[in-house]
């Protein structure tokens, strides 16, 4: 416990604003004079929620959870800077009474300071807890409740106190520039065809906006919630000179833009920029066409059915300090190539890799360290599992995006707990796993519903030229592996096997084991190929609750448990590598 506190100190140091920006990024007003500041970050691979609460007092400091607003019943923590140093406390209320002391303190102080007549409080948690007297924290919008004094003595607050309603771990910023506007990027009463998969592209222009501006904010316009599974949008270079619309991937559908500047999946909603960064939109060095490409999934094959959906972009010319670039990895979508999911699998493994150390090949300016703020995962119908590996210097040392629950209905673009960097050469792993049971033949990579993907959209800053970076494990070495001949028909052979339990773990194995293929693409179709190997990826710590996030040899109290399915050391060490 020691030394991972230590490192996260040193990590830290007091005035370190970057660092803990990186670390908490989210903040709120939690009164209406901005004299109670909240600062939070999270790491749902590790479990814990990081805190720093400024107040303009040099006295006491009280925060909390509480399930309707008030004191009882609420899950507080208090501290403060007294005559013999600092003092902090976890407590809960029974009533409106003065609270009580936890029998088991779960809460971590990390720094605790008092200067310029404000006094910061910063300090974590486990995201759950399996202290019955503590608050567990869910995706779903919390109040919190606060309370200071202008003493040392904890008394009475009187006034100083308040309470509002914030999601956590969900969190979605709301700005409201002076000069907002926005733009739609929809299509207009397009008959979508009694086909179980459609895409339908439209490619537009976008109007003077005089300069360059940045989008802060995206919100998907859908009329039929039944109808639309996905939503793209891209940037066009500037050999596309002319607006089109017709069926996607078809010629002057607009192939040529390739540049994501915008994604949507079914079941998620608007879609907020962290405040220093937004995504570029007019101006000389910008695109003037745009290509919006909407997936259809017309599951009953109805016949007639016309759509108007798209996409509605906000944007300022209030530039921020960074520019967003989304970036595509995962497995290369090569159709053809023989790339095979086994029917009658519970749990399939497909990787897709990106190594940015060829970022270069391609690129002629140097390439920057790359802050990672949100990763929207994608797979189709069979896929159950996506995990997105951060790898440097061959080993693992975090997740970008991580979902073991995967829900083909809720697709959305997630905000990290903290921002994630990139630096040139580390490397990209999107591991999905895809069950089958269901299937009598085998599933193939493609762009229907019924095929399958395995894709982690990365949303980060300052954007470089890199649209995608993904792979594709190389068949030829797959077949001599397999001791085939070169010249034989990948596809038929994998169609007509006789797939069984011991036939799948072989292929699978195989195919991580096999060389990848890796592509990576500039926005105006530049290219670069290089070859990679999947590297392993830690198992994904499981924990059903955690009393203390630092001693994992503490047991909880009462009757709950927790389990974790990784070595607590290598958990342990990914944090430790990752504060630093």
């Amino acid at each position: 416990m020691i030394p991972l506190l230590l490192s996260l100190l040193l990590a830290w140091p007091p005035g370190t604003w970057a660092q803990q920006d990186t670390l908490m990024p989210f903040m709120e007003n939690l009164d209406a004079d901005s004299n109670v500041i909240l600062k939070w970050g999270f790491s749902e691979v590790q479990g814990t929620i990081m805190f720093q609460l400024t107040v303009k007092t040099i006295g006491w400091l009280g925060f909390g959870f509480s399930p309707n607003g008030g004191m009882a019943a609420s899950d507080i923590v208090m501290g403060g800077v007294g005559p013999n140093g600092t003092y902090f406390m976890d407590y809960h209320a029974t009533g409106n009474s003065f609270p009580l002391v936890d029998k088991k303190q779960s809460y971590t102080l990390l720094s605790m300071t008092e200067a310029d007549g404000q006094t910061t409080m910063t300090f974590l948690r486990s995201i759950q807890s399996c202290d019955e007297e503590d608050f567990h924290i869910t995706d779903s919008p919390v109040k919190l409740i606060y309370a200071y004094g202008t003493s040392d003595d904890i008394r009475y607050h009187a006034n100083g106190r308040g309470t509002k309603e914030v999601n956590l771990l969900k969190f979605m910023p709301r700005s409201s520039p002076t000069d907002s506007n926005y733009l739609d990027f929809v299509v207009e009463n397009v008959t979508v065809p009694a086909e179980r998969t459609y895409y339908h592209c439209k490619v537009m222009k976008v109007p003077n906006l005089n300069g360059k501006n940045h989008i802060y904010r995206i919100e998907p316009v859908i009329e039929h919630l039944d109808l639309v599974h996905h939503m793209l949008l891209y940037g066009c270079p500037s050999s596309v000179n002319q607006t089109y619309e017709q069926k996607c991937y078809t010629k002057g559908s607009g192939e040529d833009c390739i540049r994501v500047v915008s994604a949507w999946g079914v079941g998620g909603g608007a879609f907020e920029l962290p405040e220093i960064a937004g995504i570029p939109i007019g101006g000389q060095n910008n695109d003037e066409f745009y290509r919006l490409e909407i997936h259809y999934n017309n599951l009953a094959k109805e016949a007639g059915r016309r759509d108007s959906s798209g996409l509605r972009l906000y944007y300022t010319a209030q530039l921020r300090q960074h520019d967003v670039g989304i970036m595509t990895t995962g497995l290369m979508v090569a159709i053809g190539w023989g790339y095979t999911i086994p029917p009658n699998a519970t749990a399939f493994h497909s990787y897709g890799l990106c190594n940015t150390s060829h970022f270069s090949d391609i690129l002629a300016d140097p390439v920057p360290d790359l802050s990672v703020f949100s990763v929207a995962l994608h797979t189709h119908l069979a896929g159950r599992k996506v995990r997105a590996g951060h790898i440097r210097n061959g080993e693992q040392i975090d997740f970008l995006g991580l979902d073991d629950n995967f829900n083909f209905e809720m697709q959305q673009a997630t905000n990290l707990g903290n921002i994630k960097t990139i630096k040139p050469g580390d490397e990209i792993v999107v591991e999905c796993t895809y069950n089958t049971t269901n299937r009598k033949g085998i599933t193939q990579l493609g762009l229907a519903t019924t095929d399958e993907m395995c894709l982690a959209f990365v949303f980060y800053y300052p954007a470089i030229p890199v649209t995608s970076c993904c792979s594709h494990p190389d068949m030829h070495a797959y077949m001599a592996m397999m001791g085939k001949t070169v010249d034989q028909d990948i596809e038929e052979m994998l169609k007509t096997a006789a797939w069984d339990q011991a036939s799948t773990a072989v292929h699978e194995a195989t195919m991580k084991r096999v060389p990848q293929i890796g592509f990576i693409i500039d926005v105006n179709k530049n290219y670069t190929m290089y070859e990679g190997n999947i590297r392993n990826m830690t198992a994904t710590l499981s924990v059903s609750c955690r009393s203390d996030p630092f001693n994992y040899n503490t047991s909880p109290r009462g009757s709950s448990s927790w389990v974790v399915t990784s070595a607590a050391g290598s958990v342990l060490l990914m944090l430790w590598m990752k504060m630093l």
